[in-house]
C-alpha cells in the first residue's frame, strides 16, 4: 500500500505485487545477478544484494601520490587522503585540486562499497564543496555507505560572482569543473578498489540541476543515471532578468519594499481559494497552477478595511511579480514564466523581505550576475541593478554568453543511445526558478529525441504540488529518487510513480532564512540557506503540517483523489491524464534548440567561444 513506503518507493501501475518487488530490489535488496572474480570482492552485507561488496586493494594514504595531471593538467594534485570514521562507518576521504583551481572531494567507503558512484551537484554559484545527498535521502544503499560520493566547488571559493572576472573560472563553473571531477573520481575509484565503478549517478538541484542537464548534454558518457532537480538551466536569464525584475518590482520609489511577509498569506489564501479545487480536491494546495486563473485584484481592501486585504500599490507589485518583465515597446516576455499561484508563502526571503528587514535577496543575486557573469564584457564596478534595462535590446546583450552556462540544449540523443536515464523534477511552488522552464525543456527534448512521441524509455519528468525550491513547502516534499533511478538503470524497471510525503511535524521548528528552501542538493551556507553570506541565521517559527503521502506521476499525468477514504493517504489517489502546460512565447525561445551551447577556452584574459553542433 502506497502509504506504507513513503521514502524508498517506485511502483508500477499494473501490479502492486510487482511494484513492491521493484521497491525492494531498488533499495539494494535484489537477487544476485553477477559475481566478480576480483580477489578483493566479498559477499554483500545483504544476501539479496545484486552487487557484491568490493574492498580496497590500496591504502588510503597511497592515494596522496596518485597522478591527476593527465586529467586536470599540470598543477593538478591530491592535497589530502585519510581515513575518517563517522557513525561507525570508515571511509577514505580524498581532497584535491584540478588545475587551475577546481577543488574536489571524494568519499570512498572502506568496508561496504557495492560498485556504485554518485556525484553531487552544487547550488547557487557554488564556491564550496557540497556533500548533501539531496533527492537520495532515504535510500538504503546510500545510508548503508555503499556509494562512493564526490563533489566539487566548481573552480572558485566563496559564493559571490567575483570569479566571473576570470575567464577560466567562468568555464570551470559553467561545465568543466563537474566533468573533470567525474573523471578524477572514477580514476581514484579504480586505483583504490582495483576496479571501476559499475554504475555512475549524478544528483543535483538548483544549479546542481543545471549541472545535471549539462552533463547529459555535453558529456553523455560520464553517468548512467542523472537526477536533475529544479534546474537553473536558463542561468543567464534567471540570475538577471528574473531575479532583477522581481527585486525591482517589489521596490518602491523610496527604495523600500512594497510587499512584506505579512502580505503573503493574503495573496496565498486568495490564490488557493480560486484554484485549489482544479484537481478535484480541496486540500489547500494548488496542484494545477498552470491552469489557475488568479487575479490578485480580489484582495483589494474595501474602504476602511486594513486587515486581510491589500492596497492597490501592493496588488500592482504582486501582478508584476507574477507576470515578469516585458519589453515596453513590443510587449515580448523577457523571462520564461514566473512564480506560480500557490507559491506566495515561499516568496518571503527571496523577493519579499523577511520580517524586520527591508533587504530583498533577489537584488543580491541579480547584482552579482550582471556585474560579473552574463555579459561578454563586464560593466564597470559601479554598475548596479538600477542601471539594468528590461528591454529586448538588453536581452540581446546576454545572448552571446548564454550558451556558456545554459543547460537548455534539448538534443540528448547521445545520452539516450548510450543507455543513460534521466529524471527531471521540480516543485510547482518554486519561487526561485519557474517550473515553466523545466516543462518547456522536457517538451523540447521530447520533440528533438522522438518527434514528440514517447521518451519514457530514458526520460521522466515529475512535478511536485505544493513544493518550494528543492525542498520545503505546503505539500509533500520528502522523497527518494535515487532508488527508482537505480532500479531503472540496473534492472530496467522504469519508474511509474514517486511517493512524496510530509511527516506531519509541528510545533517550534528551526527554519532557514529562505523559509525552508534549503534544498535537496542545495548546500548549506548557500544564499537563502542557513548561514548565508549576509549573516542571516535560522529563526525559530511555529509550523503545523498534517502528515500526508501523495503519489506523483510522470508529467503530464496527475494524481486525482478517488473520493474514497482519507485523502492524506497516497493509495486513495489514481493516475489520470492531466492538462498539458500551455506554450509560452518569450524572447529566448532559441535557447531551447540544438546547437545553442558554447565550447570556450580562456586566453589573453578573454573567452574564446564557438557553438557546439
Amino acid at each position: 500500500m502506497f502509504h506504507q513506503y513513503k521514502k524508498c518507493l517506485s511502483v508500477s501501475r499494473s501490479s502492486l505485487v510487482v511494484a513492491f518487488v521493484a521497491f525492494l530490489s531498488a533499495c539494494g535488496q535484489q537477487a544476485a545477478d553477477s559475481k566478480s572474480e576480483a580477489k578483493n570482492e566479498l559477499p554483500a552485507a545483504d544476501s539479496n544484494a545484486s552487487l557484491n561488496v568490493v574492498t580496497p586493494v590500496a591504502s588510503c594514504e597511497s592515494l596522496l601520490k596518485f597522478d591527476l595531471t593527465g586529467i586536470g593538467g599540470a598543477g593538478s594534485k591530491i592535497t589530502s587522503a585519510a581515513e575518517q570514521t563517522a557513525n561507525g562507518k570508515t571511509s577514505c576521504v580524498v581532497e584535491g585540486i584540478m588545475a587551475p583551481a577546481v577543488g574536489f572531494k571524494v568519499k570512498l567507503p572502506k568496508d561496504a562499497w557495492t560498485q556504485r558512484f554518485m556525484q553531487l551537484g552544487c547550488g547557487g554559484l557554488c564556491g564550496m564543496i557540497n556533500m548533501n545527498i539531496g533527492a537520495a535521502d532515504g535510500c538504503t544503499a546510500v545510508e548503508s555507505d555503499e556509494f562512493v560520493l564526490a563533489s566539487t566547488d566548481m573552480g572558485h571559493s566563496g559564493m559571490g560572482g567575483d570569479f566571473g572576472q576570470d575567464p577560466q573560472k567562468r568555464i570551470d563553473f559553467a561545465y568543466r569543473g563537474v566533468h573533470i571531477t567525474a573523471l578524477a573520481s572514477k580514476a581514484l575509484i579504480e586505483e583504490y578498489y582495483g576496479q571501476p565503478a559499475k554504475y555512475a549517478y549524478f544528483n543535483g538541484c538548483s544549479d546542481g540541476g543545471r549541472e545535471a542537464l549539462v552533463e547529459a548534454q555535453r558529456y553523455p558518457d560520464d553517468f548512467d543515471g542523472i537526477i536533475a532537480g529544479a534546474p537553473a538551466m536558463n542561468f543567464s536569464v534567471q540570475n538577471s532578468f528574473f531575479h532583477g525584475w522581481q527585486a525591482r518590482s517589489n521596490t518602491g520609489a523610496d527604495g523600500n519594499a512594497i510587499l512584506h511577509a505579512a502580505d503573503m498569506p493574503v495573496l496565498y489564501n486568495a490564490a488557493v481559494a480560486a484554484c485549489d479545487e482544479l484537481d478535484g480536491l480541496k486540500d489547500g494546495i494548488i496542484a494545477q497552477p498552470f491552469q489557475c486563473d488568479f487575479d490578485p485584484q480580489v484582495t483589494l481592501c474595501d474602504e476602511g478595511e486594513t486587515t486581510n486585504c491589500l492596497t492597490q500599490k501592493k496588488i500592482d507589485a504582486a501582478k508584476k511579480l507574477y507576470e515578469g518583465p516585458k519589453d515596453p515597446a513590443t510587449g515580448k516576455a523577457l523571462t520564461l514564466g514566473g512564480p506560480q499561484p500557490g507559491s506566495e508563502l515561499s516568496w518571503v526571503g527571496v523577493y519579499v523581505p523577511r520580517p524586520g528587514s527591508e533587504q530583498i535577496f533577489s537584488t543580491m543575486i541579480a547584482d552579482g550576475a550582471i556585474k560579473n557573469l552574463i555579459f561578454q564584457q563586464n560593466p564597470s564596478s559601479d554598475y548596479t541593478l538600477d542601471d539594468f534595462q528590461f528591454t529586448e535590446d538588453n536581452f540581446n546583450n546576454i545572448r552571446p554568453l548564454n550558451g556558456l552556462y545554459s543547460g537548455t540544449n534539448p538534443d540528448i540523443n547521445t545520452f539516450r543511445e548510450s543507455g543513460g536515464k534521466l529524471i527531471i523534477w521540480h516543485g510547482l511552488q518554486d519561487p526561485h526558478i519557474s517550473p515553466v522552464n523545466t516543462v518547456t525543456y522536457y517538451e523540447a527534448a521530447k520533440k528533438v529525441s522522438s518527434g514528440g512521441m514517447d521518451v519514457s524509455d530514458f526520460m521522466q519528468l515529475y512535478l511536485f504540488p505544493g513544493m518550494y525550491h528543492c525542498d520545503g513547502g505546503t505539500g509533500p516534499h520528502d522523497f527518494d529518487l535515487l532508488t527508482p533511478m537505480m532500479a531503472w538503470v540496473e534492472q530496467g524497471i522504469k519508474p511509474e510513480v514517486i511517493i512524496a510525503s510530509h511527516d506531519g511535524t509541528s510545533g517550534k521548528q528551526r527554519r532557514r532564512p529562505d523559509e525552508g528552501n534549503h534544498g535537496k542538493g542545495k548546500p548549506a551556507d548557500q544564499p537563502g540557506t542557513m548561514g548565508s553570506p549576509d549573516g542571516r541565521k535560522a529563526e525559530v517559527v511555529d509550523v503545523a503540517y498534517v502528515k500526508r503521502t501523495l503519489p506523483v506521476f510522470p508529467y503530464p499525468s496527475v494524481a486525482r483523489y478517488n473520493g474514497q477514504g482519507d485523502w492524506h493517504i497516497a493509495e486513495n489517489f489514481t493516475q489520470t491524464e492531466g492538462p498539458a502546460m500551455p506554450a509560452y512565447s518569450w524572447a529566448g525561445e532559441t535557447f531551447f534548440s540544438a546547437g545553442s551551447q558554447l565550447d570556450c577556452t580562456a586566453a589573453d584574459d578573454a573567452l574564446h567561444c564557438e557553438k557546439i553542433n
